[in-house]
């Protein structure tokens, strides 16, 4: 269904035409770019050595319909900066697909025996499709974060690799 490959600076303008507003941006990135998203930003995280971007193919057709980046800056490695840039395409199954590839891919480059993720509270769709792989909700993991005069509560979720089934 899906495939993940280097991400690159010829990614750029692609990556940069999905993030319509800083809430979105916000969403699949949490605070480590700044909105408006620019190639500057971007070659600064692709130069990153604890971080992994990668595009999102879909095998079929080769398109690159979204992005996703395995985050080693924790002691648990975390799957972040999950975007499916082409909208029609969401909703569709291709989130559980694409997740459960990254877990293979961080399980089967070092001995690992977890891996996070966060999410915001309000984002059930995700919520669901990660529960629906094992995933479950680290206790006291909370946080919130003011954007817009709005408070956005994330927290963690983590699968265990004994219990999972991926």
């Amino acid at each position: 269904m899906v495939k993940l490959e280097p991400f690159k600076e010829e990614d750029f303008e692609r990556l940069i035409s999905w993030v319509d507003n800083e809430e979105e941006l916000i969403q699949f990135a949490g605070s480590i770019f700044s909105y408006p998203l620019t190639k500057d930003q971007l070659k600064v995280y692709i130069s990153s050595t604890e971080r992994v971007p990668l595009k999102i193919k879909l095998i079929d057709s080769d398109e690159i319909i979204g992005h996703c980046e395995l985050n080693y800056s924790n002691e648990i490695p975390r799957l972040s900066r999950i975007i499916i840039g082409r909208k029609d395409l969401r909703n569709k199954g291709l989130g559980k697909a694409i997740v459960k590839r990254m877990t293979e891919m961080i399980y089967d480059s070092k001995p690992y025996n977890s891996v996070e993720l966060a999410v915001f509270d309000w984002n059930l769709n995700a919520i669901n499709c990660y529960k629906s792989l094992g995933f479950f909700l680290v206790n006291g993991s909370e946080t919130i974060t003011k954007i817009n005069n709005k408070e956005w509560r994330s927290f963690i979720m983590r699968l265990n690799k004994i219990a999972t089934t991926i």
